[in-house]
């Protein structure tokens, strides 16, 4: 009997799977389950911001001189409860924080999809969030590439001046070391970028940087799911320089498997991964990187956690 389409499958049932992507404002949290979120569309999937959950305006923090990096400035119990209530396919009543103006909008009636993402600075932080997490991720860019990117979104999209922003990172830093960071340890997969070694403009002009993913080895697969990559399309239809390296690594005392990918790719490699997860998925068709000659390393390892996520929440289906 052939399978369902897996969106179907997904649709009918109760369970509300759900994605905890952790990692500093401004590190790139969203793109990375974005091509979860290209496949399922909108009505499967639904997003919390964690910094929704602040306790604390911008004013009262820079009064009581803390981030909201910092756990006091951030009501986490009542996100891990609603978190817990999600899960049961409960609606909550969600705070909401804007930006703009740096206080709190009226909160709103919240209601979970099938797939639910939390994203934030502090995803991974208690027991109680990483429990109610089916797949777990930490994004780590290298430090300047964080702050260039951070300068670059805070200037241009939420009007701060330079010299704010720059005021703000050194402010930052402690409280990111202390209570970010250590996250990794939980995170089924982290993502390290860096500026590419074929140069640093690429990064502007083509987003182009050096991409590392560090994956803990699999603790449920499943036979007939898998993912390859095509070095024949790899080798022989790319003008753009590129580099492939897998190393193990030990992490927090964790053994991990690093995949280091950089430069661009024919898009002809990523366009064989997409029907590979199609064939697996029974969701036609999968295009989400349309209209290009070549594919960074980001892209691919989108792709990669793409399918490693499918695979998580296919795995659990079939043990229902």
């Amino acid at each position: 009997m052939p399978r369902l389409n897996f969106k179907d499958t997904i649709a009918a049932s109760p369970y509300i799977f759900t994605i905890g992507v952790a990692g500093d404002s401004g590190s790139g949290k969203t793109t990375f389950t974005q091509g979860v979120r290209s496949i399922f569309g909108n009505d499967l999937i639904s997003t919390i911001t964690l910094d929704d959950y602040h306790s604390l305006d911008r004013d009262s923090r820079r009064e009581q001189g803390i981030t909201a990096l910092n756990p006091k400035a951030n009501r986490i119990d009542r996100l891990e409860q609603d978190l817990i209530s999600l899960r049961r396919g409960v609606p909550v009543e969600k705070p909401s924080y804007n930006h703009t103006t740096g206080t709190f909008d009226p909160p709103e009636i919240f209601r979970p999809k099938k797939i639910l993402i939390l994203e934030g600075l502090h995803t991974l932080f208690t027991p109680t969030l990483r429990k109610y997490l089916d797949f777990t991720l930490f994004v780590d860019p290298e430090k300047q590439v964080k702050y260039d990117w951070k300068i670059l979104r805070d200037v241009d999209q939420r009007g701060y001046s330079r010299d704010a922003v720059l005021k703000e990172i050194a402010e930052r830093e402690p409280e990111y070391e202390r209570y970010i960071a250590p996250q990794k340890e939980y995170a089924d997969a982290v993502i390290g970028i860096d500026y590419s070694r074929y140069g640093q403009p690429l990064g502007k002009e083509r987003n182009v940087y050096k991409v590392t993913l560090s994956q803990n080895r699999m603790k449920q697969s499943i036979e007939d799911i898998d993912l390859s990559l095509d070095l024949y399309s790899i080798l022989s239809l790319s003008e753009r320089n590129f580099s492939l390296e897998f190393v193990t690594s030990v992490q927090d005392g964790h053994k991990m498997g690093e995949l280091i990918i950089d430069g661009e790719l024919s898009e002809h490699v990523v366009k064989k991964l997409e029907r590979s997860i199609e064939q697996q998925t029974r969701v036609h068709p999968i295009s989400i990187f349309k209209d290009r000659n070549y594919v960074t390393a980001g892209d691919l390892v989108q792709l990669i956690l793409c399918w490693r996520i499918i695979h998580r929440r296919i795995f659990m289906e079939t043990i229902r």
